[in-house]
């Protein structure tokens, strides 16, 4: 497995010779969910298909998962969809207005 591919996530952390084996990126070194948190909403993906340059830059993205197997750990990243973005900011519109109006949303 060719690792050629780097994610720069939104702070300027770089994550280089990452494998890909479908949607997992693959690193050899340690990878943890505090690398990305706060992270994510900005990322640019780079690296090489089928000797193709390929850079694409995604915006609210989420960490699905990490596992970490004998060969490296793996990783998923994915982009948020409007829908999902227009559901969090709803939510966090009513929390901020229960907040306010002091209103206890856990015995609703």
């Amino acid at each position: 497995m060719e690792k050629s591919w780097k994610i720069t996530l939104s702070d300027g952390t770089q994550l280089k010779n990452l494998g890909l084996s479908g949607n997992n990126f693959i690193s050899e070194t340690e990878v943890t969910e505090d690398m990305f948190t706060g992270k994510l909403s900005r990322v640019i993906v780079e690296g090489q298909e089928d000797g193709q340059d390929v850079r694409n830059e995604y915006e609210h993205m989420e960490l699905v998962q990490i596992v970490h197997y004998e060969d490296g750990y793996y990783f998923v990243l994915r982009e948020l969809s409007q829908q999902e973005l227009k559901e969090i900011k709803m939510q966090g519109d009513i929390e901020y207005l229960a907040m306010m109006s002091d209103i206890d949303l856990e015995e609703v």
